[in-house]
């Protein structure tokens, strides 16, 4: 009975922001069924705590939205490939950000030595990660350790992104989009940018390059 309560009070609180939202602009549900061009599209975790909507304070048709355990930009990844490829080519979107967080599991899993089945693959990127700037790494503590590794993450994928043929293309022609990385802590609900702004390939190199050397704070 508990469950089914449970999933009734999603409906209900569906119900109830369709009141809020009719009360407060009559015509936003007309407006949202007419069409999206959002400006952003956010590569993030799938942890519960992130929702990008949430802690950006945007609504529906603002962000278009693509999640994955520890925001990982892979190159054979065609779920990931056909949403930034719809994003960047129809949607035409100017910013794509991809945001990691503090005390993600994901990252925590990669960084220990058990093995838990398939989302083991999955992870290989980030134990590569922490095993390629072992040496930047190794003299923190733990908690530092694993904060840094979640910011060494986010500046890895942004490169990863900004070297897909998607972006590269876009790049080639009208300089979009705009890459950024960002760390989302859930101790204070505040974003970090880890990366600047980037649009080119050089910036790219630059930037990422930089970021990796820096121990953020």
């Amino acid at each position: 009975m508990a469950l089914i309560d449970s999933i009734n009070q999603l409906i209900r609180n569906n119900s109830d922001w369709v009141e809020r939202q009719e009360a407060t602009n009559p015509d936003f549900f007309k407006q949202l069924a007419s069409g999206q061009q959002p400006k952003f599209l956010w590569i993030g975790c799938s942890d519960s705590r992130v929702p990008p909507d949430v802690v950006t304070q945007t609504l529906p048709g603002e962000i278009f939205v693509h999640r994955n355990i520890a925001n990982l930009v892979v190159q054979t990844d065609m779920n990931l490939l056909s949403v930034l490829q719809y994003a960047v080519e129809v949607l035409k979107v100017e910013h794509v950000i991809v945001c990691g967080h503090y005390g993600c599991g994901g990252v925590k899993t990669a960084m220990g030595n058990h093995q838990y089945g398939l989302i083991d693959n999955w992870l290989r990127q980030i134990k590569d990660t922490q095993n390629y700037y072992w040496q930047q790494l190794d003299p923190l503590d733990e908690e530092q350790r694993f904060r840094r590794l979640v910011e060494l993450n986010v500046i890895e994928q942004v490169y990863n992104l900004g070297k897909t043929n998607i972006v590269q293309n876009a790049w080639a022609g009208e300089r979009r989009p705009y890459l950024h990385g960002w760390v989302f802590d859930l101790g204070t609900g505040r974003i970090k940018q880890q990366t600047s702004m980037i649009n080119d390939e050089e910036t790219l190199k630059e930037v990422c390059k930089f970021e990796q050397k820096v121990i953020g704070h």
